[in-house]
């Protein structure tokens, strides 16, 4: 058995040493259960004051054909391995995010066996599907809408123009806080990764859609249209703007 994990000496004099110091020490907490797929599950554990979030993954139930007859679990890039890349991708390009706390995993013989990955709760925020679930009045003041708009299209313009697509970006990934001109953080990105044109452009239409999807029935259109303008860095919409912009409008036509 292969054990690679990594601990953020940041922690070192607090108390996720003791508590998520290994992996096996990971696999052992009990907590509360917050989400359960047949390959991850995600806990909820207090380690002194704080509150932080562990996400265990596995081989699980997959299906053999999913699984690529087993090549997946020897050549293929594990989700829990792209997750703790892409926050750490998110902190080196300024993106606020979640703070790894611990990542790695296990391999037997080359195969994958299991990983984990801890992230410190960020306090104080709520995630932007809920916000709009419960019509908050937040999103009726324009001030407090175009600073988190602004931040948003920054975020989705500094991945785009890398390559990177998120793949999952919608209101439940994207975090607030409580201050006046809140910080908005990026969260929960498995999925996330570098494409090649013409396989790219979809993609980028495909977060900016996700996005949007909700934006339509909350936001007004001058909001929406404001924020895709901040998202190109542009004053105005050129022809190609607006024929991505038509796609982005589309996409989820007869899907929803």
């Amino acid at each position: 058995m292969t054990s690679h994990w990594h601990f953020n000496p940041a922690y070192a004099d607090r108390e996720p040493c003791a508590v998520f110091r290994s992996i096996a020490q990971v696999f052992s907490l009990n907590g509360e259960l917050v989400t359960t797929d047949p390959e991850s599950e995600v806990l909820r554990v207090r380690a002194g004051q704080t509150l932080y979030y562990v996400k265990r993954y596995t081989i699980g139930r997959r299906k053999l054909a999913r699984r690529w007859f087993g090549l997946r679990d020897v050549f293929g890039p594990q989700r829990a391995v792209k997750e703790w890349q892409n926050l750490l991708r998110f902190r080196a390009w300024g993106i606020p995010t979640a703070s790894l706390v611990a990542y790695g995993q296990e391999r037997r013989f080359g195969r994958f066996v299991r990983a984990a990955l801890v992230t410190e709760a960020l306090p104080d925020t709520v995630d932007l599907a809920e916000l709009a679930i419960v019509r908050d009045p937040r999103l009726s003041d324009r001030t407090w809408v175009r600073h988190v708009s602004t931040q948003v299209a920054a975020y989705a313009r500094i991945m785009h123009r890398d390559g990177f697509v998120h793949n999952d970006l919608k209101w439940r990934n994207l975090l607030v806080d409580n201050g006046p001109r809140p910080i908005v953080y990026l969260i929960d990105c498995p999925n996330g990764a570098h494409w090649l044109r013409p396989f790219l452009d979809y993609r980028i239409v495909k977060d900016l859609a996700c996005l949007d999807k909700v934006a339509k029935h909350v936001l007004t259109r001058t909001q929406r249209l404001r924020f895709y303008l901040d998202y190109l860095g542009h004053d105005r919409l050129t022809d190609v703007d607006k024929r991505q912009l038509r796609k982005v409008l589309k996409f989820f036509t007869g899907r929803e």
